[in-house]
């Protein structure tokens, strides 16, 4: 959700930042609290860091559940988004900017259908990097933890020292392995009938 520089406007009467909720994507919350808005309250991503709009009345349980409230329609609003191919790119290149200094550089990246046991891949000697249609969905940090993996095989081809430490940039990266860890787990519990009402 891009920042709204109406939001912006006035001096907020008190800042505070927090650690994140779990679940969320976001590594810091900053509440900004306003004598000029009067009901509404609102969040946008700014970086890594969620900015939630109160009104300065608030007490600080209100502040704690708008906070979690908005937290979770931001999880929401930015699960349900897909990247295209281009965007996928695009992304890849930023990442690789942000924790390679731009020396990983694919000449494609795009989603596709026929990886179901893995979510990614990469070919080094082509520069090509595909992600599995299944990660469609996931949160931003999980998407952007396996593009952050394949971009390293540009660098370091295989699962080596040199590769992980290259990975230690991310910071979400144990995160996101855990997510994905809990997904193939989830996939793999007995899947029992729905219950029949007698």
């Amino acid at each position: 959700m891009p920042a709204d520089p109406l939001h912006r406007a006035g001096n907020p009467q008190r800042s505070m930042t927090s650690p994140p909720s779990p679940g969320s994507g976001a590594s810091a919350v900053e509440v900004r609290r306003s004598a000029r808005r009067r009901r509404t309250v609102s969040a946008y991503r700014e970086g890594d860091r969620t900015v939630v709009l109160i009104p300065a009345r608030m007490s600080e349980a209100e502040e704690q559940r708008w906070v979690n409230v908005m937290l979770d329609k931001l999880a929401a609003q930015e699960s349900k988004r897909v990247l295209g191919d281009a965007e996928l790119s695009e992304r890849a290149e930023r990442l690789s900017e942000q924790y390679f200094d731009g020396r990983a550089r694919p000449t494609s990246v795009r989603w596709v259908t026929n990886q179901n046991t893995r979510w990614g891949s990469c070919t080094p000697s082509e520069g090509s990097i595909r992600l599995s249609h299944r990660l469609q969905g996931m949160p931003e940090y999980v998407v952007d933890y396996v593009l952050v993996h394949e971009l390293a095989h540009l660098l370091v081809p295989g699962h080596g020292p040199n590769f992980w430490q290259l990975l230690e940039a991310y910071p979400r990266t144990e995160r996101a392995r855990g997510y994905l860890e809990g997904v193939v787990a989830a996939d793999r519990l007995p899947h029992l009938p729905a219950a029949r009402d007698e």
